[in-house]
């Protein structure tokens, strides 16, 4: 039978992840997780039908053990796209949903509030310089370089962190509307926004 294990993130919990399995399909699962008990609805960072669900989960749970925040629980603190390698690596097809998996406009505009809501980011924050390049989450392959007044240039286009996030996330299929683009960008294999939360727990 085939299975799918999924990447989940939550936009009330940064620099967490939510790796998990399930038989059904990965939009049932979400909708089952969005209780009352959490502010936010789930986003799916990607998900994949695999031979083995039990074995994939397991192999990413081991691998990925150190950054347990909780012993079973299945959060992580890492950046989502670290999970997904080994999917893609090892997955049979990528079942990841196109759109946000949302109940409702309030739940919507939620989301989308949450997704913009913190404070504006700057490289200085994390002490990434001019000329620097970034890798997006997405793809590997996907490159920007920082550029000048807290942009990035992007494909020979100077542009925002957050515009050059959003067209890589719609050409890799997910039609979000909105996205923090710090999230999305990698800077030496760790995500801006990850760098910026150990800045700021440092202070």
């Amino acid at each position: 039978m085939v299975d799918v294990v999924y990447v989940l993130i939550n936009q009330a919990m940064p620099g967490l992840v939510k790796i998990g399995l399930t038989s059904s399909d990965v939009e049932r699962r979400m909708k089952e997780l969005d209780t009352t008990g959490l502010p936010l609805p789930f986003e799916c960072f990607s998900a994949w039908e695999v031979e083995s669900a039990i074995a994939a989960e397991k192999a990413l749970h081991v691998a990925f053990g150190d950054h347990r925040v909780r012993e079973r629980r299945e959060f992580f603190r890492i950046s989502p796209d670290k999970p997904t390698a080994i999917l893609k690596a090892f997955g049979l097809r990528d079942v990841t949903p196109s759109e946000d998996v949302i109940g409702d406009h309030d739940d919507a505009r939620a989301l989308e509030r949450a997704r913009s809501r913190r404070p504006r980011f700057t490289f200085d924050m994390v002490s990434v310089v001019e000329g620097s390049q970034l890798h997006s989450v997405f793809d590997d392959d996907t490159i920007c370089t920082v550029g000048p007044g807290n942009n990035v240039v992007f494909r020979g286009e100077q542009m925002s962190l957050s515009q050059s996030a959003l067209i890589v996330a719609r050409e890799t299929g997910r039609n979000w509307k909105t996205l923090a683009g710090p999230d999305y960008w990698k800077f030496e294999d760790e995500t801006l926004a990850n760098l910026r939360n150990v800045e700021e727990a440092a202070v």
